[in-house]
C-alpha cells in the first residue's frame, strides 16, 4: 500500500439531533455534501460510554466503560471522570489502522480517557491542584511542549467555562481552535465539542435557549469545517445522545437508605456515603443508575424496592443487562433506567443540614453520582452569584476558596438523557461529507469501522 490514508475529521458534537440541524447550517451543509443517518446509541447513552464503543467497535460489556463512573470494588470507592486509557478494554480505531498503516499519525482533542492513551498528540482538561487546595484551570497535553503551543496561542483552557454554572461557549470555541491547529499534522483528528450539553441540560430541548445554543455551537464550528474542505479532510460527525426534557428527579439512594440498606458516615455534622458497609447503593448518571448489591440474597429484595420507585423504568438482573450488551463486572448487581422525563439524583442525606460539603460545589471527582445542578447557580439564593465572585477574588490573589452555590434542588434540571430514545428526532445523528460510504442507519459500534473504510484502511 503506497497511497497516503484519507485525512479523518472525528467530530464529536455532543447532544446534537436531527431536530436540533434546524439552527445548524453549516452542519446540515457536512450531509449535504454526503449523507445524514441515525445513530444508534448504547445504553448507557452518556459520554464515556458511548465514545468508548464508537473508538473500539464494542459494547460496554466489551471495553467496560459501563457508564461515566462506577463502583471500583477493589478500593471500594466511588469514581467518576476517570482519565487513563487503560480503563477502556479493547484495541482503539488508530491502533487498529496502524497495523496497516505504521506511523498512522492521530490527535485527540478532549475525546474522554485521553490520558495515557496511544495517539500522537491529545488534549484533555486537567486542573492544576495547589498544595493549599487551590484548583487552577489548565489542561494536559502530549507532547509536552503542546502545552506551552497552546495556551501561548489561545490562552489558559477555560476550565471553569467547561464545567459548572459558567459554563459556555468559550470552552468550545477553545477545543475548536486547538483542532483546527492539529488537524492539519495528523491523519486522523479527534475533536469533542461539549457546547449542547450546557443550556439544553439547563432550559430543556425544546426552549429557545437550546436554539440559540445549536446556532452558536454551529457558527464557531463553521471555520473547521471550511479547513477540512480546503484541505480535503473527510468529516464524519457524531453525537452521542440527545437531551430530552426532564421534570422529576429519582432520589433512589434516599429509598435505600430510609431501607436500612444505605449506610452512611458522620465528619463534622456532614454526612458521607459509606459504601463498605453498606448493602446497597446506586451510583447515579442521569437516567440510568448501578445498584451495588454486597450480599445476592438481598437482589430480589432491592430490585423491588427499586422497581416500585415513581420514576423507574426498568430494573435489570445480569440477564437484561446482557440484553443491551451491559453485562460487566464493573456494573451493578442491578442496573436501572428512568422512566422519560425522569432522571436518578446521587442524594443519599434525608436532611440538607447534614449534606456533605461537596454538595454545594462543583465536585464531579468526589460525588459519587453525576450532579447536573452543577450546572446552575442556585436559583432560590440570590447571593450565590456575589459568593462565586468573592471565591474567584480570593483565588486571584493566592487564597483558599469555596464554591458554595449550586442547589440542593433537582427541580430547576431541564434536560436529561441516558435511556435509549424513543424518537429518532430526537436521538443522536452521524453526518458524513463522503457520499462514498452511505448508510441510512448505523450503530455506535459501526463508527470505528466507518472510519477505517473513510481513511482507505477498513480490514478485508
Amino acid at each position: 500500500m503506497t497511497a497516503d490514508p484519507q485525512r479523518v475529521l472525528l467530530l464529536d458534537v455532543v447532544g446534537l439531533t436531527p431536530r436540533l440541524l434546524e439552527h445548524t447550517p453549516h452542519l446540515r451543509a457536512v450531509a449535504e455534501r454526503g449523507w445524514q443517518a441515525e445513530l444508534a446509541t448504547v445504553l448507557p447513552a452518556v459520554t464515556c460510554s458511548v465514545q468508548s464503543t464508537m473508538l473500539t467497535g464494542l459494547p460496554p460489556s466489551g471495553h467496560g466503560i459501563v457508564g461515566n463512573g462506577w463502583y471500583f470494588r477493589d478500593v471500594g470507592e466511588v469514581h467518576l471522570w476517570r482519565q487513563h486509557n487503560r480503563l477502556v478494554e479493547g484495541e482503539k480505531v488508530w491502533e487498529t489502522a496502524r497495523r496497516a498503516r505504521p506511523g498512522y499519525k492521530v490527535a485527540n482533542v478532549c475525546w474522554w480517557y485521553a490520558m495515557g492513551a496511544t495517539t500522537d498528540w491529545t488534549v484533555t482538561p486537567r486542573p492544576v491542584y495547589h498544595a493549599d487546595g487551590r484548583k487552577s484551570p489548565d489542561c494536559y497535553t502530549r507532547p509536552v511542549e503542546l502545552h506551552d503551543e497552546l495556551t501561548e496561542e489561545l490562552g489558559p483552557f477555560p476550565l471553569f467555562h467547561y464545567w459548572g454554572p459558567t459554563a459556555s461557549l468559550r470552552s468550545s470555541e477553545w477545543i475548536v481552535a486547538a483542532t483546527r491547529r492539529l488537524m492539519p499534522r495528523a491523519d486522523l483528528t479527534l475533536s469533542y465539542v461539549p457546547h449542547l450539553d450546557y443550556d439544553l441540560q439547563r432550559y430543556g430541548p425544546d426552549s429557545p435557549q437550546a436554539a440559540r445554543a445549536a446556532a452558536d455551537v454551529d457558527r464557531i464550528l463553521a471555520p473547521l469545517l471550511h479547513d477540512a474542505k480546503e484541505t480535503d479532510t473527510r468529516v464524519l460527525v457524531v453525537s452521542e445522545y440527545g437531551i430530552t426534557p426532564a421534570s422529576r428527579p429519582v432520589h433512589v439512594n434516599r429509598a435505600l437508605r430510609r431501607a436500612g440498606l444505605l449506610e452512611v458516615y458522620t465528619q463534622e455534622g456532614m454526612e458521607y456515603l459509606d459504601p463498605w458497609v453498606s448493602r446497597a447503593f446506586a451510583v447515579a448518571d442521569h437516567q440510568v443508575a448501578h445498584v451495588y448489591v454486597a450480599d445476592p440474597a438481598d437482589v430480589p429484595a432491592v430490585a423491588k424496592l427499586c422497581a416500585d420507585l415513581p420514576g423507574v423504568d426498568q430494573v435489570l438482573d445480569r440477564e437484561g443487562q446482557a440484553a443491551y450488551g451491559l453485562d460487566h463486572e464493573r456494573s451493578g448487581e442491578l442496573v436501572l433506567v428512568a422512566e422519560p422525563e425522569s432522571w436518578f439524583s446521587y442524594y443519599y442525606w434525608l436532611d440538607d443540614e447534614r449534606a456533605p460539603d461537596y454538595a454545594r460545589g462543583v465536585d464531579i471527582h468526589r460525588k459519587p453520582g453525576y450532579d447536573p445542578a452543577e450546572l446552575f447557580f442556585d436559583p432560590a439564593d440570590p447571593r450565590a452569584r456575589l459568593r462565586a465572585g468573592l471565591g474567584l477574588a480570593r483565588k486571584k490573589v493566592g487564597l483558599r476558596y469555596t464554591t458554595n452555590v449550586v442547589p440542593l434542588d433537582g427541580r430547576w434540571v431541564g434536560g436529561t438523557h441516558g435511556r435509549l430514545p424513543a424518537d429518532p428526532a430526537d436521538g443522536p445523528v452521524l453526518l458524513c461529507d463522503a457520499s462514498t460510504v452511505r448508510r441510512d442507519h448505523v450503530a455506535a459500534a459501526d463508527v470505528r469501522d466507518l472510519v477505517l473504510e473513510l481513511a482507505g484502511l477498513r480490514e478485508g
